[in-house]
């Protein structure tokens, strides 16, 4: 499945209104823990039905800081979370951002 890079707010909602579970990345384009767990991501994403999306943290300031303020949790990158309906299932980030933590975190 392809991922879907959020850029704006308004991307944002619609993202995470929608219903069921998905996947949200928050990635730095500058650091390398970060690009390590985006291949993760992105290993795991690609062979998955579950929607994912990824948000470029120094680009998409807004929309990253509205994902702290949205969910009360503080801000790294990289970050991962597991949403359903709305809200937060699971987040992680940093070394743990691997395909299996996110593979578990999706079939619990």
């Amino acid at each position: 499945m392809s991922i879907q890079q959020i850029h704006t707010l308004d991307e944002l909602q619609q993202y995470v209104g929608q219903p069921g579970k998905k996947l949200l990345f928050k990635h730095s384009t500058t650091c390398p823990i970060s690009a390590k767990a985006n291949e993760e991501f992105q290993a795991y994403a690609q062979n998955s039905d579950t929607p994912a999306a990824i948000v470029h943290v120094i680009e998409d300031r807004p929309v990253s800081n509205q994902i702290a303020e949205d969910f009360g949790i503080k801000h790294e990158s990289p970050q991962i979370f597991l949403l359903e309906d709305g809200e937060v299932r699971w987040n992680t980030s940093h070394w743990k951002i691997t395909r299996n933590a996110i593979q578990e975190a999706v079939n619990q």
